[in-house]
């Protein structure tokens, strides 16, 4: 069994099933030391005892957060540096739709709370420790998702109550884009990379969080129909762990390939934009 990874130290949300779970797994099957984050303590704690015994690796550990909470997100960042001097892979993969229109504890729609102030608030509270990490890494799962609706820059912290589900989720997943491209903007001569990608359909349990016909739907065509988490993870160890890798910074992918996006492609001015709203938002 390759040890290729041995000595790192991933930080993975989004960790306790589908494609974050699988991704976990391989990282501590070649020796990465591994911090799961995850917002159930218990089904934590089973997800980290089944990777050590799955793995052989014993450096599986858990940090409980709700990553919809900016409290909870500087806390966990707090506990993490604690207790770490360096980071070399950061996985932003925490995410959900929701189908109803819901607010987070800090009064922001949840989908953007989670699927984007998540990854922007770790992030943003690590940056110094990835920086000081030689070659590190961020990874952000998007979606093929981003397609839907439109970007709107100054309703989507709020927005609508009839204006939620479907097109929350795509703005959100939209917002991972412009995110990834600001941030490896700022990160540029300091060897740190930024990179997000499409899963694709895959069964993760995405969708089941919701009621009625949504959580029937998942349930019914995910098992046939989709990716299973090993085959869905692959891109995301991919950018995480891989030399080739190492060369892109800023770009969406999928499949292991640099894919374009819909309009405003690539729009720097839109990125910096949400970089400074959720800055204001994340530091009140």
């Amino acid at each position: 069994m390759s040890r290729d990874l041995q000595g790192q130290v991933f930080l993975v949300t989004g960790s306790t099933e589908g494609i974050g779970k699988a991704a976990a797994r391989e990282f501590a099957k070649r020796g990465a030391e591994v911090v799961l984050v995850a917002r159930n303590k218990e089904k934590g704690d089973r997800v980290v005892a089944e990777l050590k015994k799955a793995t052989g690796n014993n450096d599986v550990s858990l940090l409980v957060a709700d990553m919809s909470s900016i409290a909870d997100i500087k806390r966990v960042a707090a506990e993490f540096r604690a207790s770490h001097t360096r980071l070399d892979v950061l996985v932003n993969n925490a995410g959900a739709l929701f189908s109803k229109y819901q607010l987070s504890k800090d009064g922001l729609e949840m989908t953007f709370a989670l699927n984007h102030m998540g990854y922007f608030g770790l992030t943003y509270s690590l940056l110094d420790l990835l920086k000081s990490t030689k070659g590190a890494r961020v990874v952000s799962t998007s979606s093929l998702g981003h397609k839907i609706g439109k970007f709107d820059l100054g309703r989507i912290a709020k927005r609508e109550p009839d204006n939620a589900g479907w097109p929350a989720y795509g703005e959100s997943k939209y917002a991972n884009i412009l995110f990834t491209r600001e941030l490896a903007r700022r990160l540029q001569g300091s060897g740190v990379t930024a990179n997000c990608w499409n899963p694709g359909f895959v069964n993760s349990g995405f969708g089941l969080n919701n009621g009625g016909f949504i959580k029937w739907a998942f349930s019914v065509v995910s098992p046939i129909f989709a990716k299973t988490p090993e085959m869905g993870a692959d891109t995301l160890i991919w950018l995480a762990t891989s030399p080739e890798a190492a060369s892109h910074t800023g770009e969406y992918f999928s499949d292991r390939k640099v894919t374009k996006v819909v309009e405003p492609r690539r729009d720097d001015e839109l990125a910096r934009a949400l970089w400074e709203l959720s800055e204001k938002l994340y530091n009140g």
